[in-house]
């Protein structure tokens, strides 16, 4: 099957996720918003499937993913979907289930990393909240930061199959989603990141073993890998990076 992911062409964000499990499992897929619109694709193809009147399930907001006549929306559901079809979880159930409820909780990390320098608004700008967006980024690096990290460092530790990876014995796509968050906080807070992240072997070791996979290897030197920068979730500014 082919795949076509919607996201917008010049941030990570979200979507990158989803770009990393298909990566890793070597899936047919097109980035469609990256495509030229002369090709018919491009930003207003994503545009125009959102606002189609005539879809039966339209999406709220990208990434959604096109599998057939399938639309589906949301990034962990997404990867609900993609999981079994890519052989990135378990096929049984309370293995997805399991999987699915970690990367429900990367959903709430990313959200709360977003808001660090968004606190007040999306529609805001940075520099129109950036007193709040302080204090924000202080409370995260103090509190939030160490709570997730720890839980998910923990999750290694309790894996009945060893503390390789995330779920069971072989590579998720939870275990790629939490390679993402190493390296998006790495990227935005690199300076809080070297003073806590040596409190975290295990997912210190599962991001290195992940970046060292072939296929994830050759995508992180590609083109097709968009760079981090000041538009995606994480973004790194001098003040909040204490």
């Amino acid at each position: 099957m082919r795949f076509e992911l919607y996201y917008w062409p010049t941030i990570q964000g979200r979507g990158e996720y989803i770009r990393l499990a298909l990566e890793q499992a070597g899936a047919k897929y097109i980035d469609v918003a990256r495509r030229a619109e002369s090709s018919g694709m491009g930003v207003q193809a994503m545009v125009d499937l959102m606002n189609n009147n005539e879809a039966p399930y339209p999406p709220f907001a990208p990434p959604f993913l096109k599998a057939g006549e399938l639309i589906i929306a949301q990034t962990a559901n997404i990867l609900l979907f993609l999981g079994p079809q890519l052989g990135l979880v378990g096929v049984d159930e309370s293995s997805r289930i399991w999987a699915h409820q970690l990367q429900l909780t990367v959903s709430d990390f990313v959200t709360e990393v977003h808001d660090t320098h968004h606190p007040i608004a999306g529609g805001l700008y940075y520099k129109d909240q950036k007193p709040e967006a302080k204090r924000c980024a202080a409370d995260f690096i103090e509190t939030r930061l160490p709570k997730f990290l720890g839980y998910f460092e923990h999750v290694i530790e309790c894996n009945p199959f060893g503390d390789q990876f995330m779920i069971g014995a072989e590579l998720s796509y939870v275990d790629l989603s939490i390679f993402q968050i190493i390296e998006g906080l790495r990227y935005a807070f690199p300076n809080a990141m070297k003073k806590t992240e040596f409190s975290y072997p295990l997912l210190l070791d599962l991001h290195h073993r992940v970046a060292l996979q072939p296929r994830i290897a050759r995508y992180l030197k590609s083109t097709r890998r968009v760079p981090f920068s000041k538009q995606g979730i994480f973004r790194h500014y001098n003040e909040l990076d204490v």
